[in-house]
């Protein structure tokens, strides 16, 4: 059960790594600190197409990761 579990965990944490750097960029701008930046960064527009899929997708894969991760140190404490 243990390794099947760990087996798992690792599997999910390349995804989680692929699914994190496929999602879309939100700013193009690399200086946060430019004035013409500065509008955007505290904006709140609502995800559409596939970057809503891609926020969902990782947030269900951080949910079975963290799961995974708990049952794992549950199974190695005993």
């Amino acid at each position: 059960m243990y390794s099947i579990l760990l087996t798992a965990l690792l599997i999910l944490s390349a995804l989680l790594v692929v699914a994190i750097f496929m999602q879309p960029q939100k700013n193009p701008s690399s200086n946060v600190f430019d004035s013409s930046g500065s509008e955007a960064l505290f904006e709140r527009t609502k995800a559409r197409g596939f970057e809503a899929f891609m926020q969902r997708f990782t947030a269900i894969l951080v949910f079975f990761w963290l799961a995974i991760a708990l049952a794992l140190a549950i199974l190695s404490s005993r």
